[in-house]
């Protein structure tokens, strides 16, 4: 008789443990449901999530740049867009804004507008400042993401210290 209740009391242990373990489970898959952006992958460095991100956004900003110009050049029979080239350039600012916050949230980064804002920002202040007349090479379709690689790591950076600052 002591066996049959040692047994009986191990079943009764059990049976709320599988049901709390199924419970838990629906409510794992009821979570991941209800947040579609969710990946079950393993983290990633955020350095390293910040460097492919900035050099995307280079790339963005470089397919932009080379799509304004062959419009232009189908429109106006030169690569040179005159008064369309500012809003050409705020288009594609804030496109590759646009693209890299979102990848940035995606990938659940800290402050991911305000590193994508900056990351842009910064990386065309340098190209404005430095390399406008160099454009035209291809040694650009390198430097300019890799630059956006650095400024999103510096937008990063900043985007902490402000961070401590305002706490």
């Amino acid at each position: 008789m002591g066996d049959d209740a040692g047994e009986a009391d191990e079943a009764g242990r059990g049976m709320p443990a599988d049901l709390e373990d199924r419970l838990e489970e629906a409510d794992a898959e009821a979570e991941e449901e209800a947040d579609p952006g969710r990946f079950d992958a393993p983290p990633l460095p955020p350095l390293l999530i910040l460097a492919v991100v900035g050099l995307l956004a280079g790339f963005v900003t470089i397919a932009c740049i080379w799509l304004s110009e062959q419009g232009c050049n189908r429109v106006r029979d030169t690569p040179n867009c005159g008064a369309m080239g500012f809003p050409l350039l705020i288009v594609t600012v804030v496109v590759t804004i646009v693209l890299a916050a979102l990848a940035l949230t995606r990938l659940a980064m800290p402050h991911p507008r305000l590193v994508a804002f900056l990351g842009v920002m910064f990386m065309l202040l340098v190209v404005l400042a430095f390399l406008t007349d160099h454009l035209s090479s291809t040694w650009s379709l390198l430097v300019v993401p890799v630059l956006s690689a650095v400024t999103f790591l510096v937008a990063h950076l900043i985007a902490g210290r402000l961070e401590r600052a305002d706490a």
